[in-house]
């Protein structure tokens, strides 16, 4: 066997700023052409570890550092940021903070001319890399342009033009469509093979990764690794579920079913899977739930009329929609990566101005009201953690809207402390936010919204980022102040699994307007609006379709077994 690319030997770190280690005692090893997933709880130390392998600890980031570790060769103790980027090339969470260039070509061809390369080489390169990621037709385009799979595409090209051997993914699903999450899963598996490289993915998203086949499943906890095997054998284990992270939703299907694990072939791959009498079990467990009758929503909350917007008004985003939300619901909007979802959500918050058509909240009309007077009615929290954060400090940022409100300080201490306990963030709340990973900043965002209590919410991508433990406790938190309060929730989402699991409607966007809007199981079992929506079957939709069962039934009634039983 050929040595290790990436080698940890009882390795920790402590951040300067912590009292105890993030990272205790690592011992890995990864050797070239491996795909690796690692996956953990939010504060697990995943992206602790990710940083180690790229050179940002203890470069960017000191601390104390026991015990060794070498990636490529070299110990990344004593190499630089630069000498790591020779071997390790790292595509971020979000790609736009990797943007130098004024066009694509540009933003590939940058390392290079930092490196003094010439023209020659330089056109040969990014001709290549172009080819190889589908991005001809997009080179003379500003990355900003872009939709998110193509976003990442252009940060891939960016660090594999220096022919990196090792690629490192930060949460590379969390802010693409299902369609895009699945091509870009496939264009890794395709690299990895193609280009000899070792490739190293940090996700939460633990099924959509296993689109792909992977080698080894890596599962952190408290700072360790707890499991590292191939990930038929974890998944079998069921250890997903005890440490808080999602399994896929066939497993949870086999489960409620009765079926045993251990006689299961081929977990990981549900296009492989093989289990005894497996048709006749579902069948049986179909037919024994029914379906309750939902409860009907009849007093409207928000009417939109006719609404007209778009950046270049001969180009609309939005075009003549129209649509209702009423008092209690729970919405998902979903649709493809720059069809319009942020942007109908800042015509309704007020941020953008529509050309045509109206506005009405709780039977006031909104088209005179400002930004302010519609905060004080409709929360709105971005999908990018940073562009709503002003303090310093947790407590002080999930405070601030109470005190510029006036609020009596001895009700803002409650209000913020019960706020931060459902939110997880209670045990930090005296930390600054600059320590914080990027799923953290976003609860961060989510509690300083909340503790304002508005009669709706609006939440751009709010599982972007979230393990299954702190994602179950927010969602339990909004479907339950939604319960007691009758407050209308609507969430921006392309996570399939929290639209099934959480909401009862989902409004899909697409050319300007409504593609259809239904209940979530019949939204993701129409094979039409999946493909121009960019959304994606479920594994569930795949399990049905595959054992004679009808996929709207057999998935409405999972998702009414999984709620019953949260």
């Amino acid at each position: 066997m050929s040595a290790p690319i990436i080698s940890f030997k009882d390795f920790s770190f402590q951040y300067n700023s912590q009292s105890e280690p993030t990272l205790r005692h690592i011992n890995l090893d990864i050797y070239p052409g491996e795909k690796v997933l690692i996956a953990g709880p939010s504060g697990s130390g995943k992206s602790t570890l990710g940083r180690c392998l790229n050179g940002l600890i203890p470069q960017s980031y000191p601390g104390t550092i026991q015990g060794s570790a070498t990636v490529a060769g070299r110990d990344v103790t004593n190499s630089s940021i630069f000498d790591l980027s020779m071997d390790v090339g790292t595509v971020l969470q979000d790609p736009d903070s990797q943007f130098v260039g004024l066009t694509v070509v540009e933003d590939m061809a940058f390392s290079l001319e930092n490196d003094q390369q010439n023209q020659a080489t330089m056109q040969t390169a990014t001709t290549k890399w172009a080819a190889t990621l589908d991005l001809q037709d997009l080179l003379t385009h500003r990355p900003q342009e872009l939709s998110g799979g193509q976003k990442q595409r252009v940060a891939m090209a960016g660090v594999l033009i220096d022919n990196s051997k090792i690629l490192l993914f930060d949460e590379p699903l969390a802010s693409l469509d299902p369609a895009s999450g699945k091509a870009s899963m496939a264009l890794i598996d395709q690299l990895t093979h193609t280009q000899a490289l070792t490739v190293v993915i940090i996700e939460h998203r633990i099924e959509d990764v296993l689109q792909q086949p992977i080698d080894r499943l890596i599962v952190m906890q408290d700072g360790g690794i707890v499991a590292d095997d191939r990930p038929e054998v974890i998944l079998r284990q069921s250890l997903l579920a005890q440490l808080g992270l999602s399994e896929p939703l066939y497993l949870s299907a086999l489960k409620l079913a009765g079926i045993d694990l251990d006689t299961c072939q081929h977990l990981d791959r549900l296009s492989d899977l093989e289990v005894p009498d497996l048709t006749a079990k579902l069948q049986q467990w179909t037919a024994g739930v029914t379906l309750k009758t939902p409860r009907p929503r009849q007093t409207p909350l928000l009417t939109v009329d006719h609404l007209r917007f778009g950046y270049d008004p001969d180009a609309p985003i939005i075009n003549d929609l129209s649509t209702t939300l009423y008092q209690g619901e729970i919405v998902s909007l979903v649709g493809q990566n720059g069809t319009g979802k942020s942007t109908l959500s800042n015509l309704i918050t007020g941020f953008l101005t529509p050309q045509a058509g109206h506005l009405t909240f709780n039977g006031n009309s909104l088209d005179s009201q400002s930004v302010k007077e519609r905060a004080d009615q409709i929360g709105y929290i971005l999908q990018d953690p940073n562009q709503m954060l002003s303090k310093t400090m947790i407590y002080d940022e999930v405070a601030a809207g109470l005190q510029l409100r006036g609020v009596d300080p001895a009700i803002v201490e409650e209000r913020v402390l019960a706020v931060l306990k459902v939110c997880g963030l209670y045990e930090f709340r005296h930390w600054p936010i600059s320590a914080l990973s990027f799923g953290q900043k976003k609860r961060v965002t989510i509690a300083a919204i909340l503790v304002l209590q508005p009669a709706m919410l609006i939440l751009d991508e709010p599982t972007a980022g979230q393990d299954l433990k702190h994602y179950t406790e927010m969602m339990r938190f909004l479907t339950q102040i939604n319960r007691e309060q009758g407050i209308t929730i609507m969430l921006i989402t392309h996570d399939m699994h929290l639209m099934l699991e959480y909401t009862d409607r989902t409004i899909v966007l697409g050319d300007g307007n409504i593609l259809m809007d239904a209940a979530p199981a019949e939204v993701l079992t129409n094979e039409a609006i999946i493909q121009k929506a960019s959304l994606a079957k479920t594994s569930l939709y795949t399990l049905a379709a595959t054992h004679q069962i009808n996929p709207t039934e057999f998935v409405a009634k999972f998702v009414q077994a999984e709620r019953e039983a949260r």
